[in-house]
């Protein structure tokens, strides 16, 4: 039996936290406590104990934590649990949807805008209600839009002049039968709101609830979670961990569950079984000065180890010369592989010196963000076709593709489709229907121009039979050859047909991995539309790791939330960006709190050793600034602390040695990027 074996495999408060079942818990977990573990164990006991796998729901943040929940709670069943519920909250609001939007006015098989989508909208409707250019600021009018439609924000005088087209935002998202990532949380809540029924049905349904990561919900997932919840919910998280404010997430959420679920449990996972008892006495020392916190005092049972490391280096490519270097003698001393080290930044900006350093030294690595390959044009062109295929009204992709490749479609035959379908009050695809059917002497194009849109309309429907979900892969590498996609390349690429090869191999990437993904029995539903929905709510890193293997991670301290690492370099430990400098100035004492726990978490991902660099100079703009360094330095106890010296020269048998491991790194081919 599972639970006679927990004991042995769990400490007295994780046993508590997966052995209450029922009623509402809170369980407190800090770094590295073992929280995965923990919800992991409490699904297997939950099933041991005969509660069915389809009353079971576990919302967490991003795929991989929902992919690795999933893995190990099979690996500890050994069950296929096909009707359990593993999700991220996006992905459980997709769901819902498809199930049920037309309840609320969309039709089956809606589209999923992704920003580069949402931000075609936004512009296409700030030109059609003639606003200026100096107006269409569309990062700041996309922030305002989801501030508005998630209620951070409410309308003020300065921003009212947007209203009408937050409106006409909102009313082209139906007409094209789309809705875009916010609504995957607000839409579910509509419904439930709205229709009393749907939300008994789910909440029959899901009679156990867990959370993860539950100090990074907003107040719009956390009244989702809390319209689904009956009793039996447990939520887990880190007030300490709480960092994405920017995005909508609050904290105090935990004070609100506290006061929303009566007879609540609180359950603490305080005992740390990731990092040394250095790492964590600074890390306790550090995150102390913060005052609107639940008191907690992590410790841990895996030795002092090695003391915490500050270097000081003169400017960004003397910090950027000592990541490098130290790296390679870490690498050698140790006898470490390049993916034990973690490299976290405050800015994406602090990113190329240390790139310059590493391709300098030879040293592989992978950095976090950057262009995602689903936003290349030439895979984004491509997605695009598949999206039209699987809802004709989406009028932002039917307008990338219209005229991609080539095919005589341009500004003046989009202009009078855009009226057709303004006078029908329909979309542009059944704008373009009317306009290829319609008699010849009331048609608002030339004959050439009508020949031109049913050769489109044709490509479109003849690919119909990709909506079936078998041989995706074939049927979309015929619908690249039938555009002559390749030639196309070749001519907007006149100078290099090199790049021209690099981009449609690409698209042979794409339909490689489209291949693998339908070949493999874990997918049920091949069909394009779960395709589509799969590659929308994924992330860059979620779609092969295998590649990333034995190379550096560069990453922001954002990105490594949840990772760990035996090595970690801090970079950049100064006043300006640790605080960072602007969110001090916007949001004063309680952004320096949120800065802090940033901070804690980038030292809580150290497993080992714990490096960190200040610089005593560094470019702003175009003027070499003098830097102070970071007030959380002075917060970690000094018998912590060693200032490093810069590295010693190694001798000639070690220099052959790594020499050696450099040029074997170098041997090893190098795949672009899926």
């Amino acid at each position: 039996m599972l639970e006679e074996s927990l004991k042995d495999k769990l400490n007295p408060e994780q046993y508590r936290a997966v052995t209450t079942l029922e009623g509402p818990i809170l369980i407190i977990a800090g770094a590295g406590s073992g929280k995965t573990r923990v919800i992991t164990y409490r699904i297997a006991n939950m099933l041991e104990k005969g509660i069915p796998q389809s009353q079971i729901l576990a919302l967490t943040f991003t795929n991989k934590a929902a992919k690795e929940m999933e893995e190990r709670v099979k690996d500890l069943t050994g069950k296929k649990l096909q009707n359990l519920t593993i999700s991220t909250f996006h992905a459980f609001g997709v769901r819902i949807l498809r199930q049920e939007i037309e309840a609320l006015g969309w039709r089956p098989n809606f589209s999923i805008y992704d920003e580069t989508d949402r931000k075609s909208l936004i512009k296409e409707t700030g030109r059609e209600l003639h606003y200026s250019q100096d107006a269409m600021d569309l990062y700041k009018i996309g922030a305002l839009i989801s501030d508005i439609k998630t209620g951070r924000k409410s309308w003020q005088t300065d921003t009212d002049m947007y209203r009408d087209l937050y409106e006409n935002y909102q009313s082209g998202l139906k007409l094209y039968n789309a809705v875009d990532f916010d609504d995957l949380i607000v839409l579910p809540i509509k419904l439930f709101r709205e229709n009393p029924e749907i939300l008994k049905r789910y909440r029959d349904r899901y009679k156990y609830i867990m959370v993860d990561e539950f100090q990074d919900t907003s107040h719009q997932q956390y009244e989702f979670m809390h319209l689904l919840a009956d009793k039996n919910i447990a939520v887990v998280g880190d007030d300490d961990q709480s960092i994405y404010s920017w995005r909508g997430a609050d904290y105090q959420n935990i004070l609100n569950f506290e006061k929303d679920f009566k007879g609540m449990q609180e359950i603490r996972l305080e005992q740390n079984y990731r990092s040394t008892e250095t790492i964590l006495a600074a890390a306790n020392g550090v995150i102390a000065h913060n005052t609107n916190r639940k008191d907690k005092e992590l410790w841990s049972g895996n030795g002092s180890g090695k003391p915490i490391e500050i270097y000081m280096p003169e400017n960004e490519a003397a910090e950027a010369d000592f990541i490098a270097e130290s790296i390679q003698g870490i690498a050698m001393e140790e006898k470490r592989k390049y993916d034990d080290f973690g490299v976290l930044m405050r800015a994406n900006t602090q990113s190329r010196p240390i790139e310059e350093a590493f391709l300098e030294a030879n040293i592989p690595y992978v950095m976090s963000g950057g262009t995602s390959f689903f936003e290349r044009k030439e895979i984004k062109d491509i997605i695009s076709y598949l999206r039209v295929i699987s809802n004709h009204d989406d009028d932002i992709n039917l307008l990338r593709i219209i005229n991609t490749p080539r095919r005589g479609i341009g500004r003046t035959t989009i202009e009078a489709i855009n009226t057709v379908a303004k006078d029908m009050n329909c979309s542009l695809w059944d704008a373009i229907e009317a306009i290829t059917t319609c008699p010849e002497e009331a048609c608002p194009v030339s004959q050439n121009t009508r020949f031109d849109l049913s050769a489109f309309v044709s490509i479109i429907e003849g690919c119909k039979s990709m909506l079936s979900g078998k041989g995706l892969s074939k049927k979309v590498q015929s619908m690249v050859d039938e555009i002559n996609y390749f030639d196309y390349l070749i001519c907007e690429n006149p100078k290099s047909e090199k790049a021209a090869r690099f981009k449609y191999q690409n698209i042979e990437s794409l339909i490689r991995s489209m291949e693998q993904w339908e070949n493999n029995p874990q997918y049920d539903d091949t069909s394009l539309y779960a395709y589509l929905n799969r590659i929308t709510l994924l992330s860059r890193d979620d779609l092969d790791d295998e590649q990333d293997k034995g190379k550096v991670n560069l990453m922001t301290v954002h990105a490594s939330k949840g990772l760990e690492f035996p090595v970690v370099f801090i970079a950049g430990a100064e006043e300006g960006l640790m605080p960072h400098m602007r969110a001090v100035e916007e949001g004063g004492d309680a952004a320096v709190e949120e800065e802090r726990r940033l901070f804690y978490v980038a030292v809580t991902r150290a497993q080992d050793r714990l490096l960190i660099s200040s610089c005593q100079h560094r470019r702003r703009m175009n003027s070499n600034i003098e830097c102070e360094p970071s007030r959380f330095l002075d917060e970690i106890p000094k018998q912590l602390v060693q200032y490093h010296e810069p590295s010693k020269e190694v001798d000639a048998e070690k220099s052959h040695e790594l020499l050696q491991n450099m040029l074997k790194n170098l041997a090893k081919p190098r795949v672009p990027k899926l």
